[in-house]
């Protein structure tokens, strides 16, 4: 066994701060001394990546294995280094999706494709034809991955590092959770005990989160780029405390291309050790005309949802449930967003109560239709609400090809469990238990229609 000082000496180049960025994961070399005479080594695969399953090997703790390894860290420069711990991952876990250029996904079939990104596993962009030929990216967005990534901050949380963004507030494209929207007071009480999250929204939480799932990166576990039914599946671990939430769980999102323009979208969860609330929902926003055409205000919709769940003033439901009917909340019939959206303060932004759905139904949740493209989208889910949302906050957004993104460029439409469900035992559980799984499914279905 080497010395301490030789020790000390050799983990020098190894401290909390020095870990390296590999193409799809980040391994950290920690070294602990314990009562001064001993040293634990561990190959952590950080939060940055979350494996859906610890990574361990037996070999990693024997002390030949880690004079070696230190060995080679000190004298090898840092290339052979890098092959030599993609080696070590290939041995314990396999081959990894092959990472794209610049971190960005495609999804190909025919003329009709789709990009991703590890950040918030996030949609970059669905492009697809109009009445007459002509593709457009019809989603809002950036043009990198690095974009999505913003501002890479860095913490320590029980022992391992935690990498997120701080500096998005769109969530464009991302899977947001571990509960997406809002929670009241950022609190909620599960089984007797009182769990107290952190709050981003003044004294709200919005989204998960300042570290929700829409600001993290996830693990692309498989991925077929083309083919008959191309697709790409990201995985996350989020550990237990996170943002106060309770228990591990393991969230995986799945977006697969099939038939002719269609995009289905498979969110699911699984608690591992404690009940937990778990909402996800994918926060695109759409733009039929295409992302550089202005403003969403001549799109026709219909919501298939005749109630919704009125909120206060801070965007939190009172906990009724009200009908739609003779209020502008109304699209039960086809019509323009336009013509309605003066009548509220700043646009639309409210949960519906879906009239067709259920955990084993897909039903219809709405259809959107942009007349000069001619370009058609009909939603269909499992889940029981759906958040309507005209983008009223963006403002001087700088989005793909430098175009400048403004309120109401864009329509979310967000299926999802009810907001604040914790808080009201009249809403829909989204409790998950261990040994239980949560699924969450979506098909955006589009056509061309005159």
């Amino acid at each position: 066994m080497p010395s301490e000082e030789s020790w000390q000496s050799k983990c020098t180049l190894l401290s909390l701060d020095n870990w390296l960025m590999l193409s799809d994961f980040t391994i950290s070399l920690h070294l602990d001394f314990c009562n001064n005479s001993s040293v634990n080594t561990n190959l952590n695969f950080l939060p940055l990546t979350n494996f859906d399953i610890p990574i361990y090997n037996p070999l990693w703790h024997s002390e030949s294995f880690q004079e070696e390894a230190l060995d080679l860290i000190l004298m090898a420069n840092i290339s052979v280094f890098v092959c030599f711990i993609t080696l070590v991952f290939c041995f314990a876990t396999g081959s990894v999706a092959k990472k794209e250029d610049g971190g960005i996904y495609e999804l190909r079939k025919g003329d009709f494709s789709a990009k991703f990104t590890k950040w918030g596993a996030a949609i970059v962009s669905v492009v697809l034809p109009d009445k007459n030929g002509k593709l457009a990216d019809v989603v809002l967005g950036y043009d990198s991955a690095k974009e999505y990534k913003g501002a890479l901050v860095s913490a320590l949380d029980k022992g391992q590092f935690w990498h997120f963004r701080r500096n998005d507030t769109t969530n464009f494209g991302a899977i947001v959770g571990r509960v997406a929207n809002r929670i009241g007071g950022a609190q909620f009480t599960l089984n007797g005990t009182h769990y107290k999250l952190v709050a981003n929204e003044g004294k709200n939480m919005l989204h998960g989160g300042p570290k929700g799932f829409g600001k993290v990166a996830w693990r692309v576990s498989k991925y077929k780029k083309g083919g008959h039914s191309p697709y790409i599946m990201f995985s996350y671990h989020s550990l237990d405390g996170e943002e106060g939430f309770p228990g591990d769980l393991i969230a995986t999102v799945t977006y697969m291309l099939v038939g002719d323009y269609q995009l289905i979208v498979t969110m699911k969860a699984k608690a591992l050790n404690k009940a937990t609330p778990v909402n996800l929902a994918q926060h695109a926003y759409w733009n039929l005309g295409g992302h550089t055409s202005g403003d969403i205000l001549s799109n026709e919709i219909q919501i298939f949802g005749s109630h919704i769940t009125p909120v206060d003033k801070e965007l939190i439901p009172t906990g009724k449930i009200v009908p739609v009917k003779g209020t502008p909340y109304d699209f039960l019939k086809p019509c323009t967003i336009g013509s309605k959206i003066n009548k509220l303060p700043s646009g639309f932004n409210i949960n519906y109560v879906l009239d067709d759905t259920a955990p084993n139904k897909v039903g219809l949740a709405a259809m959107v239709h942009h007349k000069k493209s001619g370009r058609m989208l009909e939603l269909y889910t499992n889940a029981p609400g759906l958040q309507f949302y005209t983008s009223n906050f963006l403002k001087d957004e700088k989005g793909k090809g430098g175009f400048v993104y403004q309120a109401h460029a864009a329509l979310c439409l967000e299926t999802e469990g009810f907001p604040d469900s914790v808080n009201h035992p009249n809403f829909p559980s989204q409790i998950v238990t261990p040994g239980k799984s949560y699924h969450h499914s979506m098909l955006f279905k589009f056509s061309i229609r005159a």
